[in-house]
């Protein structure tokens, strides 16, 4: 069973042309897809598809073997798939690291000691227990990026989707990111302008482009870029 089957997705902005246009795809288990595009194609617009937060005007969105048509079909599926923002701002609002990080465990139900317990394992699996008890908008842009894969991870998602992973990363923490995703079981979808980190992540790519995602053309190896 696919862990994710979109198929024929139409999506537009109001006043704007369609940035989707017959869209799909399959995730199986196992998976690293890469998804490339230019700026605009819609590689955004289609994670958050994928979880809910955008309504398609057309199409199916098939998560775990159950389609998603209404609002409370993606409920579970958020819990499920872990979609990692651009934009770090976006996703942590807690005062602290340890407070971002138990927000979703705690919201899954779990006591605070098991929250807490949650976070711990987490820092220290990704070797960030030095961000612990650091205050969230004091961190650099580098720092906030790691702490939101741990926010997400906290959450035992059974798929990563992640949006322009290595942005505000210098080459240290970048190593370090790579590192990590290379060593999680977890299924995932990275969406990356980096051709050297889809390289060392991906283990196939579609490209989208009009609307819709295909295998991209293979290139010259020797080409100048």
């Amino acid at each position: 069973m696919a862990l994710f089957e979109l198929s024929d997705i139409r999506f537009g902005y109001p006043g704007h042309p369609p940035v989707l246009d017959g869209a799909g795809f399959l995730l199986e288990q196992g998976d690293r897809l890469a998804i490339t595009g230019h700026n605009g194609a819609g590689k955004s617009t289609l994670l958050r598809i994928m979880v809910g937060l955008l309504t398609p005007a057309s199409g199916r969105v098939v998560a775990f073997g159950k389609e998603c048509r209404q609002e409370v079909d993606f409920h579970d599926v958020r819990r499920r798939a872990g979609l990692v923002f651009q934009d770090a701002d976006d996703q942590l609002f807690c005062p602290t690291v340890a407070e971002d990080i138990a927000f979703g465990p705690l919201n899954l139900g779990k006591s605070r000691d098991e929250a807490l317990a949650i976070v711990e394992t987490v820092l220290a699996r990704l070797d960030l227990m030095r961000f612990r008890d650091r205050i969230t908008h004091k961190l650099s842009g580098g720092e906030k990026r790691l702490v939101t894969l741990a926010a997400v991870l906290a959450m035992e998602p059974d798929v990563l989707l992640l949006d322009e992973p290595t942005n505000a990363l210098d080459e240290e923490n970048e190593a370090r990111l790579t590192e990590i995703l290379l060593s999680l079981p977890q299924a995932m979808i990275v969406v990356s302008h980096d051709p050297h980190f889809r390289m060392k992540i991906a283990t196939r790519s579609l490209r989208l482009s009009e609307g819709r995602l295909a295998e991209p053309e293979p290139t010259c190896r020797h080409a100048v870029v």
